[in-house]
């Protein structure tokens, strides 16, 4: 398969979450997906050309990391434009685009779940530690974030 063929393959599967997304959008949150429409499209954009940036220019990077500098590029308050695109994205929920990301996991996590057997007991122990020390951790930054701020 050529790289045309796989960027075309993934923006196809962009587009498909990107439906999926808007769904939730409205489902979830009552927010309107004609509105949320421009939005789900500027994000599809930074995501098709992280991919595009990463199957073309630097394939040994993963390509969230182009997304992710894009969409930071893109919301800069000196970025032309970038009240606007911030405005439209703002329309589209955060736990909206979480969905079809928790719902790979899962998938993916079930595709394997023969090598997660394998593993034995001591992953479930690892894993549990992970979870609290993660949990832990989050709720300590979130203390001291809000402290700071006064809001506690």
């Amino acid at each position: 398969m050529t790289k045309q063929q796989n960027l075309i393959e993934s923006a196809a599967v962009l587009v498909l979450v990107s439906i999926m997304v808007l769904i939730g959008n409205h489902v979830g949150f009552n927010n309107n997906m004609v509105e949320a429409l421009p939005g789900m499209g500027i994000l599809l954009l930074l995501c098709i050309a992280g991919v595009a940036t990463n199957m073309f220019v630097f394939k040994k990077i993963p390509s969230v990391l182009f997304v992710i500098t894009y969409g930071v590029i893109v919301s800069l308050p000196g970025f032309p434009m970038s009240e606007t695109v911030n405005a439209y994205v703002a329309k589209v929920h955060f736990l909206a685009l979480t969905t079809p990301i928790l719902a790979y996991a899962g998938v993916a996590i079930g595709k394997d779940l023969d090598t997660f057997k394998k593993s034995g007991w001591r992953i479930v122990i690892v894993s549990i530690f992970v979870m609290i020390s993660t949990y832990i951790g989050s709720a300590a930054i979130a203390q001291s974030v809000l402290k700071f701020m006064g809001d506690i």
